[in-house]
């Protein structure tokens, strides 16, 4: 990775001496054309003078109701502000869901058939530039990048640019995301602990209690056995994160997982110091013979796997407890809480191994890249965007009550590591009157921190210390509310719990994973989710050992090995 970044680097310093030295009186070639910014001085914030079109992709929920009346996904205070700021009208080339999209990007790739520009993940970007359908950024990167964002992406050690540079060029704008968004917490209804008189499952035997009591004791107080014990993941959606998406999975079953010394779909470092894959071990065996039999139970959501939304019944009041990152009132709990004042989730680091130990898996810094269509006239446009939104968040400029963020045309995030837990500890200091916002003038990366300080004492009412639901005030301001409430419950497991991160050793692909990975995936997913439902039998896990190392596995680990040799 270090030898990537200075070969980059070399080759940056390169570029401009060349182009410092380069006469414009000379006989060499013409330059390619030029954007018509391009034109001009690089402003990373520069309004066009004529309006420029760019298509892109985008998630949207069908369901989703949080744009005020008249705003649509192409028109709302996002597109409209970039419209004023800019002068860049946004086109959608397509929409889809989230559990559409990748599909939808596939088919995009497989047909060149691309938008201007678009967000991909990890394999679709390999898949880009082995095809040469995107442009290289390296240029656009250097003159257009803001310094704040350029500070945040080189504040990674070298880890987010390395993985967008492919031969020296730098191939898409990478994210960079907070830390936090890669460890995931017991989300558990406190309320309906308190009415059965119960206490936070610290062991995975707890947890089975917990979730009976859930299941059985009627929480809800309706007189019907209709609650979940613990929410799992919907259709399409993930049992567990991997080495290539390593942050923000929602309802799998990560902490159990980890409770067991398992971390499937990472790259771990045997006895010998070898690579040797996380989802082939016999902790991973364990921990399958754990879900099965909580689910044979009935304490998982018995339409785990084939529920379209797994947040409904959690916004419905029906569930009791879920596994996801800090910032689950942007997800599901603000609708939760609207529907029911005592809907009371909290956030904690459980449950814990048998030495008593919270070992989450820890994640790459960068998951989410903007790549922008080979021949696209205006490269910068998607770089432009992204200061855009950046520059907007640190000025509180958008009203996330009036659509979220999600809205915001090739939003990628950009956080510094430890933004959740700085700010936990800032905002604490705030309430408890020790620190004032002039006290982190100087700390800008932190780009919502000025808004947090300003609006927390209009929402969070005393005593400070508590984080019960029952200590805010939501109706005073739910959008500041949503972005509070998301850091300081669930960020304060991540600040108050000392816990021990595993990494995986490598968040890339190596070559045979082009051919092979999407198999082997399948192949997995597809065995462990029938194994926990009890489709097949706990011993399938013997043969899909057996047929992982045939079908690949053997091969690909030792690219592995080689890959971290050099």
């Amino acid at each position: 990775m270090k030898n990537k970044s200075k070969t980059l680097a070399l080759l940056l310093a390169c570029f401009l001496v060349l182009a410092a030295c380069s006469n414009p009186t000379n006989n060499t070639p013409a330059a390619p054309e030029k954007s018509a910014e391009s034109s001009e001085p690089a402003d990373p914030f520069g309004r066009y003078e004529e309006p420029v079109q760019i298509s892109i992709s985008i998630e949207i929920d069908p369901t989703d109701n949080e744009l005020p009346p008249g705003d649509t996904p192409l028109d709302n205070q996002y597109t409209r502000q970039i419209k004023e700021a800019l002068n860049v009208d946004v086109d959608h080339q397509f929409a889809a869901s989230g559990q559409n999209l990748r599909q939808r990007i596939s088919l995009a790739i497989a047909s060149n058939d691309l938008p201007d520009a678009m967000v991909v993940n990890a394999v679709e970007l390999r898949q880009l530039v082995e095809a040469d359908q995107i442009a290289d950024l390296t240029e656009v990167y250097e003159q257009y990048a803001s310094p704040d964002i350029k500070t945040i992406i080189e504040n990674t050690n070298g880890a987010a640019l390395d993985a967008v540079t492919f031969d020296g060029k730098i191939m898409a704008l990478p994210g960079v995301q907070a830390n936090a968004d890669g460890i995931h917490l017991l989300w558990i209804r406190q309320d309906w602990l308190d009415k059965l008189n119960l206490e936070p499952p610290t062991t995975m035997a707890e947890l089975e209690e917990v979730a009976r009591a859930f299941v059985e004791n009627d929480p809800d107080g309706n007189g019907q056995r209709d609650t979940i014990g613990i929410t799992g993941p919907e259709s399409g959606g993930k049992l567990y994160a991997n080495f290539l998406e390593s942050k923000n999975n929602l309802y799998g079953f990560d902490a159990i997982f980890s409770a067991h010394d398992s971390f499937p779909g990472y790259w771990l470092e045997d006895e010998d110091g070898s690579p040797v894959y996380g989802s082939i071990l016999p902790e991973t065996r364990e921990a399958l013979a754990s879900l099965r039999d909580l689910y044979s139970k009935g304490l998982i959501d018995p339409e785990m796997g084939v529920r379209n939304k797994a947040d409904e019944p959690i916004i419905a009041g029906k569930s009791g407890m879920f596994f996801a990152p800090w910032w689950m009132a942007y997800g599901p709990l603000t609708n939760a809480v609207k529907n029911d004042a005592e809907a009371n989730w909290q956030a904690y680091a459980l449950p814990l191994n048998q030495n008593g130990e919270f070992k989450p898996h820890a994640a790459t810094p960068s998951t989410e890249f903007v790549v922008v269509r080979k021949d696209y006239e205006h490269p910068e446009v998607p770089m432009k965007l992204l200061n855009n939104l950046f520059k907007n968040e640190q000025e509180n400029t958008f009203d996330p009550s009036k659509g979220g963020p999600g809205y915001y045309p090739l939003r990628v995030v950009y956080a510094p590591s430890d933004e959740i837990e700085f700010t936990v500890k800032a905002l604490r200091d705030v309430l408890a009157g020790n620190k004032t916002a002039e006290d982190f003038a100087n700390d800008k990366a932190y780009k919502l921190l000025p808004s947090d300080i300003a609006s927390i004492k209009t929402i969070k009412n005393e005593p400070y210390d508590s984080m019960d639901l029952s200590t805010w005030n939501p109706e005073a301001n739910w959008g500041a509310w949503t972005r509070s409430y998301s850091i300081m419950v669930g960020g304060r497991p991540l600040v108050d719990t000392e816990f021990e991160e595993v990494p995986s050793l490598l968040y890339e692909q190596t070559p045979l994973m082009e051919s092979r990975w999407v198999n082997l995936r399948k192949l997995e997913d597809e065995t462990f989710l029938r194994i926990i439902m009890g489709a097949a039998p706990l011993e399938t896990f013997d043969s899909f050992v057996e047929n992982w190392k045939r079908q690949g596995g053997d091969q690909i680990t030792q690219e592995v090995k080689d890959a971290l040799a050099q």
